[in-house]
């Protein structure tokens, strides 16, 4: 008879690792959306701020909801 010893799963990350690994998540979405923007090679200068405008917005408003957390 052979016992094979059962792996233990990874601990849950904590409160502030969970609050970093999102935020680097949130960074990370919104650099490539805003080179996404920038790079547009049919919108106007006009079109891009607008769009960068609300990007910006939604970002800010998302970094302030888990700064609350």
């Amino acid at each position: 008879m052979s016992v094979q010893a059962q792996k233990r799963p990874p601990a849950p990350p904590s409160k502030t690792e969970m609050i970093n690994m999102k935020s680097r998540e949130l960074d990370k979405r919104y650099n490539t959306e805003k080179r996404l923007i920038m790079n547009h090679p049919l919108a106007t200068k006009k079109m891009k701020r607008d769009q960068l405008k609300a990007l910006n917005e939604k970002y800010h408003s998302q970094k302030r909801l888990l700064k609350k957390m």
